[in-house]
């Protein structure tokens, strides 16, 4: 990463009219995170789901990927969680098709109508999530007692269906807009941001429960006290340290890669050699990115989903299965995940398991073995050692399979570490609510994002600041890393 040129990069006019698009974009995003839905009047409708997210974990994680819009019921409530599905939905029966898989093969056109298709689809599982999330909105306020959504009339059903279905669409096009730009991929930006909304009211909660001295204050060495909770101030000391080395971990493992080298044969044409040259193939520890713990985490809100209906359809005939649904799939928390019963144990177990099943699913679909050593084939190009075609293919899948093992892995073990050091906090500390809403899902999606948006703005900057572009300056960049590197090995 050349921040010199990045710097440089920013008085180029069409780098700043990208960025400011991009910033742009992100503020409507969030100024639509906090315009309810036409549903009820809105401080009513807000109080309601607020006692509402008071007494259960209706949508923790929704919440956290929405960038808030849970908690106000925005128009923007039901976000990507569509479009997810829809590219979920799509990239199975890629797989499963073979038209599909053709069409996926052919090039910018064929990815554009697959791009299509996950939007039309996108529409139709919108409308039915609006209808349910109003469902069960309105049968969870009805039973707390509250009279504020007891009898929507049909037109008040159909304007905020409409409206939120138009909400995640809109979204959708915004991040569509954002890739555009080329300075990043717009979905990811977009629960990057409504992640990273969420940062100053934890902050805050942390303060906030920082200074209150109702048990006692700090004292250090009796020497003289400190006007901080002592419990608090250990735990976020013990969270700030443990967070960092996370930190530092996760982008090691985010940039770690394998380096296969490509040689190429050597061809004469005439008087002139073609060929004789050596390139790279890089392979990432985590290729499929951060996909899989998206989609882990879609994958599991459905079952709840599915419980919170039946249980808001009012039948006693479904209401164990519903209860059963909540209670297995429920996203622990300080306050439920005490580890006194086996059902606490489910969701992450399963969360972890599914983190790496779809390691493997994603990876299998950007990586594609056959394909590379197919056009490796094609250019004349072969790994020392290994013959070209099939040998080649299997060599991959096996150098593959062996990232995708560890990779998997340490992703599963970072998406449940919420849950570990919550589990911990409440049986150590015995401290109840504090949930970390950026815990490890949160900071892995906010690292791979962030490192994957600087490659694209790196990128970007070397596009528009080439004229003059000084190739001395990266080479004296090159001289002064080799050289603290060199210091640091004699140190």
């Amino acid at each position: 990463m050349n921040w010199r040129i990045i710097f440089r990069s920013l008085k180029n006019k069409d780098m700043q009219k990208r960025l400011f698009i991009v910033v742009g974009i992100i503020v409507v995003y969030r100024l639509l995170a906090h315009i309810p839905v036409p549903l009820a009047e809105p401080t009513q409708l807000r109080n309601a789901i607020s006692s509402v997210l008071g007494q259960s974990d209706l949508g923790g994680i929704l919440n956290l990927l929405s960038g808030g819009a849970l908690s106000s019921f925005s128009l923007v409530l039901v976000g990507l969680s569509p479009f997810i599905t829809a590219s979920i939905i799509i990239q199975l029966l890629t797989k499963a098709i073979p038209r599909l898989e053709e069409l996926h093969k052919d090039g910018e056109s064929g990815r554009r109508k697959i791009q299509q298709w996950t939007r039309v689809i996108t529409v139709p599982l919108a409308i039915v999530q609006s209808i349910a999330f109003i469902f069960i909105l309105r049968q969870t306020v009805l039973q707390g007692g509250s009279t504020t959504l007891a009898d929507p009339t049909m037109m008040e059903w159909i304007v905020s269906i409409t409206s939120m279905t138009a909400g995640s669409v809109l979204l959708m096009w915004l991040g569509e807009l954002i890739t555009e730009q080329g300075i990043g991929n717009g979905i990811s930006i977009v629960i990057f941001a409504g992640i990273i909304s969420q940062l100053p009211q934890m902050l805050a909660s942390l303060i906030s429960s920082l200074f209150n001295t109702s048990s006692g204050s700090l004292n250090v060495f009796n020497w003289f006290t400190l006007p901080v909770n002592p419990v608090m101030f250990w735990t976020i000391l013990i969270m700030s340290i443990a967070g960092l080395i996370v930190l530092y971990f996760l982008v090691k493992i985010n940039e770690a890669q394998r380096v296969i080298t490509i040689n190429y044969a050597k061809r004469v044409h005439g008087n002139s050699n073609y060929g004789d040259v050596k390139s790279i193939l890089p392979v990432k520890l985590i290729a499929a990115g951060v996909i899989p713990v998206i989609f882990a985490v879609a994958f599991l809100s459905l079952p709840q989903f599915v419980g919170q209906v039946m249980k808001a359809s009012g039948n006693a005939n479904l209401l164990p299965t519903a209860n059963k649904l909540i209670t297995w799939f429920q996203a622990p928390n300080a306050g439920s995940f005490t580890g006194s019963t086996a059902e606490a144990f489910i969701y992450p177990t399963l969360y972890f398991i599914l983190v790496i099943a779809f390691t493997y699913f994603y990876t299998g679909i950007v990586f594609n073995a056959n394909e590379i050593a197919e056009n490796l084939q094609k250019q004349g190009g072969f790994i020392e050692g290994v013959r070209p075609g099939a040998q080649t293919e299997t060599y991959l899948m096996r150098t593959v399979n062996r990232l995708i093992l560890f990779g998997s892995i340490v992703l599963g073990v970072v998406a449940i570490l919420p849950f570990v050091a919550e589990y911990l906090t409440y049986n150590l500390t015995g401290l109840q609510g504090l949930r970390l809403s950026i815990g490890g899902t949160g900071i892995l999606i906010i690292v791979s994002v962030a490192l994957e948006t600087l490659r694209q703005v790196n990128s970007r900057a070397l596009m528009v600041t080439y004229d003059d572009f000084d190739p001395d300056e990266l080479l004296d960049s090159d001289k002064k890393k080799s050289k603290k590197r060199r210091l640091f090995k004699r140190k």
